[in-house]
């Protein structure tokens, strides 16, 4: 991490409880990370700084922040790309904060309760179905389902912050994958649950989901797809 300097400018948990911001100068190279950064900052400015991270291979979801007002997972963000001369980094949004960069992802989980997240088979199932991978249905669902759960949709969502009991992207997204899968046997109630004034007619369409998505999801467009479900029974078909 030689040669050029950036400022990186971090919200930190004073011992009121209270947040306020440190400044930082940290050594900035062609493929130097956020999270660079913030272990750089840990291992020789100050060791009190806290924040999560694990695989930094974009897989484990867990680094995701705020960088300069936009969701992001640390481990993928260069320093160099991140426009302005000051790079803050805040921790994600409409969760308890624990110290510094670290949130309590509870709530965001438990969103995903409200759809019923196991997978449930038909009581009456003779044997194991099976979806080939070429399958249409199968291409559908694969559009959706490479979600890991990192939380920047639920951050990034206006309707998650205005709606207590908005389920969120990440869980209709996930919702979704279950419903079209032909061997769901809680598509009913699935879709009773997802149905409700707080499920996906709260969406706002507003598209900041699939904008910050690391995996290149659209769980906007699997909640407009809900929609129709949960209308008519089928995509598009009255019933």
């Amino acid at each position: 991490m030689k040669g050029e300097e950036r400022t990186i400018r971090i919200a930190r948990t004073g011992e009121d409880g209270g947040r306020y911001f440190q400044v930082f100068r940290v050594p900035c190279g062609p493929q130097t990370t956020v999270l660079d950064g913030l272990i750089y900052i840990h291992r020789h400015l100050d060791r009190t700084l806290a924040f999560r991270y694990a695989c930094r291979q974009a897989m484990c979801g867990t680094c995701g922040v705020v960088v300069n007002g936009v969701e992001r997972l640390a481990c993928y963000t260069l320093l160099r790309a991140v426009p302005g001369r000051v790079v803050t980094v805040e921790p994600l949004r409409y969760l308890p904060v624990v110290r510094d960069l670290v949130v309590d992802l509870g709530p965001f989980l438990r969103t995903w309760a409200a759809v019923g997240p196991p997978f449930l088979g038909p009581a009456d199932a003779a044997g194991p179905a099976r979806i080939r991978p070429d399958e249409a249905e199968r291409r559908v669902i694969d559009r959706h389902r490479e979600c890991i759960s990192c939380g920047l949709c639920y951050s990034a969502c206006e309707v998650v912050g205005r709606r207590p009991g908005f389920p969120g992207p990440a869980a209709l997204n996930h919702a979704l994958c279950l419903v079209l899968d032909r061997r769901d046997g809680a598509r009913r109630a699935r879709l009773a649950a997802v149905g409700g004034p707080d499920g996906c007619w709260a969406c706002h369409g507003l598209l900041t989901c699939a904008a910050v998505c690391p995996k290149g999801l659209e769980p906007a467009a699997a909640i407009e797809r809900l929609k129709r479900l949960v209308a008519f029974g089928k995509d598009g078909v009255a019933v």
